[in-house]
């Protein structure tokens, strides 16, 4: 007759720790890479899948490979500052990293500023943070410049380039909109003729 799993727990000392260590571990997130499954431009936020499975121990004491729950509400990362951001059209099955915060970010992420934790908890699934840009081996990057700054597409048919003596930009078309377009003969005589050069 099998031995009932409390019962082994309790006669074997081994086993009650690997039951505490996995219980802990499993409750502790730090980062992760994950899908983006659906992206919203108001909120900003994200769903998203996360990529790896956790071999996650069973009531029973066995392992079975389990998939971590959608992440709902997430917030997605841009770089940004000094009023200037910079921003990317997130689509459904972009790759990201997902990182866990380390207290609830529920209340700073509706009022912003400094709050008090709404919950008490860490490295919790709901607060997680998606920052776009990994990516997987089959989603790598096809004549990728080793030698220059480029913004660019995936593939490479639309980029601006920066070099150390230009700055190229490539595209079927190109569309400059302003109120006050200066040519760079104009710009000479501007400083030429003793004009301030705003930076």
């Amino acid at each position: 007759m099998p031995i009932p799993i409390n019962e082994r727990i309790k006669n074997n000392e081994i086993e009650l720790y690997n039951v505490l260590m996995d219980r802990i571990f499993n409750s502790m997130r730090v980062s992760i890479p994950g899908i983006i499954q659906e992206f919203d431009p108001v909120t900003q936020t994200a769903s998203v899948k996360v990529a790896i499975r956790e071999h996650v121990r069973q009531p029973n004491l066995d392992y079975e490979w389990t998939e971590i729950p959608l992440l709902l509400d997430v917030p997605v990362v841009f770089p940004r500052g000094g009023g200037y951001v910079l921003t990317f059209p997130i689509k459904s099955g972009d790759e990201c990293l997902v990182v866990f915060s380390d207290m609830c970010i529920d209340a700073w992420f509706a009022s912003g500023g400094v709050q008090n934790q709404i919950e008490k908890r860490r490295h919790d699934l709901s607060d997680a943070i998606a920052i776009p840009g990994l990516w997987s081996q089959p989603k790598r990057l096809e004549e990728y410049s080793t030698k220059h700054v480029e913004l660019r597409d995936d593939t490479r048919t639309k980029f601006i380039r920066i070099t150390d003596s230009a700055i190229d930009i490539t595209a079927p078309r190109i569309r400059i909109n302003g109120n006050n377009i200066t040519t760079q003969e104009a710009y000479d005589n501007w400083i030429n003729g003793g004009g301030r050069v705003d930076e």
